[in-house]
């Protein structure tokens, strides 16, 4: 799928599945991962190499590795839509025995899905693992990482931010979700990372910035241009802003739908407000 007008109208209805999937259990993590529609439908539609059938072995294609892993229903929605499992099982997100659990997890096979994620901080860790792998196994595939700006406030980041650059690993492509929210608060009140860029380009890393991650066409050159840079002596970082609830107004410039389903009247508002574009689960 290539047509800018039909990946924007993925992105309505991976907004419509995050919905009714966190509305039919009310559970699940809504804010965050409509913030980051644009960011998987680019990766996943436009800029990674992959294979198909899916396979864990991950040789020669571009790998994805989710450390915020409460987004999870972004990512089984993209997924889904890309073709990897039935779109028809979103219906089973976060039910006993269901492949699509609340954080993503291995042990059922979920096709997509490479690492058990959501304890924040890790990672980054396993990203750049993979990415020494493939440069120690000759592959010139690329590692892409996604992670919560909230994320950032954890040590582990940091120290595998000091690997990545004192080992020159420059396959990797990692991308912070910089929608200055997180669950308890701003990030600014819960704790400030002052100047991100800065941060990023001390340790060592080739810092880039997407001043729209809503803007579907910005991601996808943001990325695209990270993937020009890859193999300078440099790990990449796209500093991406977004918007927590993007696509719902009343999920828009609040932390507090980061953990929180809407109720039923809620989601025939937000559903109001997302038209249906490739057929609803």
């Amino acid at each position: 799928m290539s047509d800018n007008k039909q990946l924007i109208n993925l992105c309505t209805q991976i907004r419509r599945d995050i919905v009714r999937m966190v509305a039919a259990v009310s559970s699940g993590h809504p804010g965050g991962s409509l913030g980051c529609v644009e960011y998987f439908v680019a990766l996943y539609q436009s800029v990674m190499n992959t294979k198909q059938p899916f396979s864990m072995d991950g040789k020669n294609e571009d790998l994805f590795f989710l450390s915020n892993g409460h987004i999870s229903p972004v990512f089984y929605s993209t997924l889904a839509r890309s073709g990897y499992f039935p779109v028809k099982e979103l219906n089973t997100f976060r039910k006993i025995n269901s492949r699509l659990q609340g954080h993503p997890t291995t042990h059922e096979g979920l096709p997509g899905i490479r690492i058990a994620s959501g304890s924040l901080g890790q990672g980054l860790s396993v990203a750049i693992g993979a990415a020494q792998a493939k440069k120690l196994n000759n592959d010139t595939s690329l590692i892409y990482s996604l992670h919560g700006d909230g994320e950032l406030q954890e040590g582990q980041i940091w120290e595998a931010a000091m690997y990545a650059a004192g080992n020159n690993i420059d396959n990797i492509i990692s991308t912070v979700d910089y929608n200055g929210k997180q669950i308890d608060g701003s990030l600014d009140d819960v704790l400030s990372l002052g100047n991100l860029k800065m941060k990023w380009d001390a340790f060592g890393w080739k810092t880039l910035e997407v001043e729209n991650g809503n803007d579907l066409s910005q991601v996808i050159a943001g990325l695209n241009l990270a993937k020009s840079l890859t193999g300078k002596g440099q790990p990449i970082v796209i500093l991406m802003k977004t918007e927590m609830g993007n696509g719902v107004d009343y999920m828009m410039g609040t932390h507090k739908w980061h953990g929180s389903a809407p109720n039923e009247e809620q989601l025939e508002s937000a559903l109001n407000q997302l038209n249906e574009t490739l057929g609803d689960y």
